[in-house]
């Protein structure tokens, strides 16, 4: 008699390797969706912190009397637009601009569709840190995103 082995796998191994395959295959998705939060959440620290600076810098050119501004005006910018469009100095004869930003940050999170201004959270000098409230000039930004951020903050905190 001769017995020969059967070739291939059986039903029990194939299904075996199908649910260790499904199993790697959903952590593989789960761990990419964590490194794509992981770089909007990079992108939204490098937006906020160069925003910020350009808010900064405004403040300091208006105080060094470089920007028209009036007697009872904070000194901060009245729209983000100012600080990628420019603005006028007034201590150039050639009427020069000081441009604060190359171009608006977006705010990762938010609508790809919206212009890159009404991605961000406005709050004015005259409102409360604790409730951000728009007002006539641009004291600080924060994200529109109700998310929360891996380290448990809301993103509007950041």
């Amino acid at each position: 008699m001769n017995f020969t082995r059967p070739r291939g796998f059986a039903l029990i191994e194939l299904l075996i390797s199908v649910a260790i395959l499904a199993v790697l295959a959903g952590s593989a998705m789960s761990f990419l969706d964590l490194t794509v939060q992981r770089g909007k959440e990079q992108d939204l620290r490098t937006a906020l912190r160069d925003i910020r600076q350009a808010i900064d810098a405004y403040k300091v050119a208006s105080d060094a009397h470089r920007i028209a501004h009036a007697a009872d005006d904070t000194g901060y910018p009245r729209t983000l637009d100012e600080l990628s469009d420019g603005v006028t100095d007034i201590t150039s004869a050639k009427g020069a601009k000081i441009y604060f930003l190359r171009r608006l940050p977006r705010d990762p999170f938010a609508d790809p569709s919206l212009p890159a201004d009404q991605t961000w959270g406005l709050r004015s000098y005259a409102s409360s840190p604790d409730d951000p409230q728009p007002g006539r000039d641009i004291y600080d930004v924060y994200s529109l995103s109700p998310r929360h951020g891996l380290n448990g903050q809301p993103y509007r905190a950041w």
